[in-house]
């Protein structure tokens, strides 16, 4: 198996993710031991924002890696586990929603695939990019 950062290139649908992740060098600590769960918006995901935030994104590596680490909480965090939480802290220190109702939401996007296997943790991929508020 590959890492999460791996296995997130081998998909093929994650590359404005891995840009960001690249750009804001986070690449090693996401290749780490972790675990690690990542909630992982897809390119679609990303072309959903307005114009030009991805591009003023990569030129604000602060708030980039904020919205980054937003994305990540730590250990091995699979579906079934999930789906009993009303939220989840993240790693970069504030909570995400988890609502389990109705398929699993996490805020306002919603998983589109679970428990995508990695190294060192778990991806389930979302439609919409998670902003920290």
């Amino acid at each position: 198996m590959a890492d999460i950062v791996d296995t997130a290139v081998n998909a093929g649908s994650f590359s404005t993710l891995v840009a960001a992740v690249k750009a804001a060098n986070l690449v090693n600590t996401l290749k780490g031991e972790g675990p690690f769960t990542v909630f992982a918006p897809t390119d679609e995901a990303f072309a959903k924002l307005p114009a030009g935030t991805v591009d003023g994104l990569l030129k604000d590596l602060p708030k980039l890696k904020q919205i980054l680490t937003y994305h990540v909480v730590s250990g091995k965090v699979m579906a079934a586990d999930v789906i009993k939480l009303k939220s989840a802290t993240t790693v970069e220190g504030s909570d995400v929603k988890i609502d389990a109702s109705n398929g699993v939401k996490v805020n306002d996007s919603t998983v589109t695939t679970p428990d995508v296997a990695a190294d060192n943790g778990v991806i389930h991929i979302i439609d919409t990019v998670l902003i920290p508020a």
